[in-house]
């Protein structure tokens, strides 16, 4: 596979610490010539699931021979594999904690190495930064063309993530709340396609905590301003929003701590 020459960074540090500036410097280092992309640094703290969904969403929009860095990484300097591998002619890097997991479950094909080689390394690596040590040199030296193969050896049991679904109980369909994005949308787990399923050709009654709307609208300004909505989204997922203001506060939700809260859709 042929590299793009672009490496992106998705990670919980941040960008009041220079941690990611460490990891660009790293890589620019090894190839001047890369183009660095920030995905996103505000993952939660330690969120693997998180990272683990907006990895999945993020990578397939990229050029084939990208390098994917992702540093979720609660397990820093534990028995977790270091782990890089190719998927859909793209690579991804990071610790083997599940993060990877539902883009490796797109390509039956993957391939999965142990970072064991430490010539790939930097010369001194710490026990609690191995995203600048480790991941960030492995990354540039993938996008310089080197052969994943010679990094390791090959894995045949990533470690798994178990992401909620959403499911049928009844007569009403359940999902969960996984994001709250910049502008206050309240982003579901409910895809389209399981949406329609258990619709049919009903319409929709969609619950989240005291507010039920019913019907789906196809964009935000079919709603006056102020009003909320539910809509499927550009990644094809169920979305609660307010035309012109913000989901998370017109339910009076923290968005720190809604994730995981309930939402039901029932047939009206």
């Amino acid at each position: 596979m042929k590299p793009s020459g672009i490496i992106t960074l998705t990670t919980d540090f941040g960008t009041a610490d220079p941690y990611v500036a460490m990891m660009k410097g790293v890589i620019l280092s090894i190839n001047g010539a890369a183009k660095i992309i920030d995905v996103t640094h505000e993952i939660h703290p330690g969120a693997v699931s998180q990272a683990a969904r907006v990895i999945r969403e993020t990578y397939p929009f990229f050029p084939a021979g990208t390098v994917h860095v992702a540093v979720v990484d609660p397990g820093v300097g534990s028995g977790r594999r270091l782990i890089a591998a190719e998927v859909n002619s793209r690579w991804l890097v990071g610790p083997d904690n599940g993060a990877f997991w539902p883009a490796l479950k797109d390509d039956e094909n993957a391939l999965v190495i142990e970072l064991t080689e430490a010539r790939y390394f930097l010369p001194h690596v710490t026990p609690t930064f191995h995203g600048r040590e480790i991941f960030a040199p492995v990354a540039a030296h993938l996008s310089l063309g080197v052969s994943l193969r010679k990094m390791g050896k090959i894995v045949s049991d990533p470690a798994t993530l178990i992401l909620p679904e959403p499911h049928s109980d009844g007569n009403a369909l359940f999902g969960e709340i996984i994001r709250i994005d910049r502008f206050g949308n309240v982003i579901t787990n409910i895809p389209s396609m399981a949406l329609d399923r258990f619709l049919g050709r009903a319409m929709p009654c969609i619950e989240v905590g005291n507010l039920a709307i019913k019907k789906l609208s196809r964009i935000y300004a079919e709603e006056e301003k102020g009003k909320p909505l539910a809509l499927i989204n550009s990644s094809s997922l169920l979305e609660v929003a307010v035309n012109m203001g913000r989901a998370c506060e017109y339910l009076g939700m923290d968005p720190n701590e809604v994730i995981g809260t309930v939402v039901k859709v029932t047939k009206s």
